[in-house]
């Protein structure tokens, strides 16, 4: 155990002993082992895309095994996915990599704009079941049904960290007064992530943020204290900051499809600002193996050199 990884765990003093045990698995399982930094890699966008749209440019992804495969290759910290794909496959693998069951889904056959919420489609039981480290659940900032989304994440994570297990919360501001450009905003993204501290979380997954900010009531106190969002490593850091002072583990997603340069680019940012971390899937995933492997290996370095 690292002195890194120790400070982080004194961070969760009011969680169980199962629930330190998990955090200190995540943190000291991979090529980041005991730096205090996760490189996930959640791999859910068949069920929220469907599969030619996830897995055509790659047809090797549509086994589940593979995903297995690759995040043990590379060295990654977790392997984060839906129920039906880590049933096919955790007995194969029990053991070999900390796995993160997402608890609830949604589709894009319907896209509601106002209204986003995903379902129900697994419970704690099951990551117990599976052998999981944590659960994973997406909130939608915004939605008008985020009464519904946030009365549903408390109970599971009750549950949850009742049974010992970490909680992830997704955090993905949408809804009919965020407007699409406002969706990754740095007031928005920083608000999206403090409210998922609020609710529980261990960890925290966000978008990258864009200097753009949505809301002109935020846009006045940035000015008048001078909030930095110009530079990606501003905004990371402020991100971290809204996390209560960094003292909750926030990780950022690889978002759209980008070219290598620019993944590695954005990531160096975001580590300068002191991300915990990424959680990549697309981007990883959908290119072939070995550049896959190539670019979580390059990922997780400039992660592992910058240890805020």
């Amino acid at each position: 155990m690292t002195p890194r990884v120790r400070e982080i765990l004194t961070w969760y003093g009011a969680d169980n002993i199962g629930v330190l045990t998990n955090l200190a698995r995540l943190m000291n399982h991979g090529r980041l082992a005991g730096s205090g930094k996760l490189v996930i890699l959640p791999v859910d966008q068949g069920f929220e895309h469907g599969p030619a749209r996830t897995f055509g440019m790659n047809p090797d992804a549509y086994d589940p095994s593979y995903h297995f495969n690759l995040a043990i290759e590379s060295g990654c910290s977790a392997y984060a996915a839906p129920l039906g794909a880590l049933e096919v496959c955790a007995r194969d693998y029990a053991g070999e990599i900390p796995m993160i069951l997402k608890i609830n889904n949604s589709d894009s056959l319907y896209s509601p704009k106002g209204d986003p919420i995903s379902a129900l489609t697994s419970c704690v039981d099951d990551a117990l079941r599976l052998g999981c480290v944590g659960i994973g659940f997406t909130i939608y900032p915004g939605s008008t049904q985020r009464k519904q989304q946030y009365e549903e994440i408390q109970k599971a994570a009750a549950e949850a960290k009742k049974a010992g297990l970490v909680v992830i919360v997704w955090a993905y501001a949408r809804g009919e007064q965020i407007s699409k450009e406002g969706e990754t905003a740095i007031d928005v993204i920083a608000y999206s992530a403090q409210i998922a501290c609020q609710l529980g979380a261990h960890i925290v997954k966000v978008k990258p943020p864009t200097a753009h900010i949505e809301q002109a009531a935020a846009a006045k106190v940035y000015k008048e204290q001078g909030i930095k969002v110009e530079k990606m490593s501003d905004r990371i850091r402020h991100v971290v900051e809204s996390c209560f002072a960094g003292k909750r583990i926030v990780i950022f997603s690889g978002g759209e499809t980008k070219t290598t340069d620019d993944l590695l680019k954005e990531v160096r940012e975001m580590s300068l600002g002191g991300a915990f971390g990424s959680i990549m899937g697309r981007n990883a995933f959908q290119r072939q193996k070995k550049e896959s492997l190539k670019l979580l290996t390059d990922v997780m370095d400039i992660f592992k050199g910058n240890n805020q």
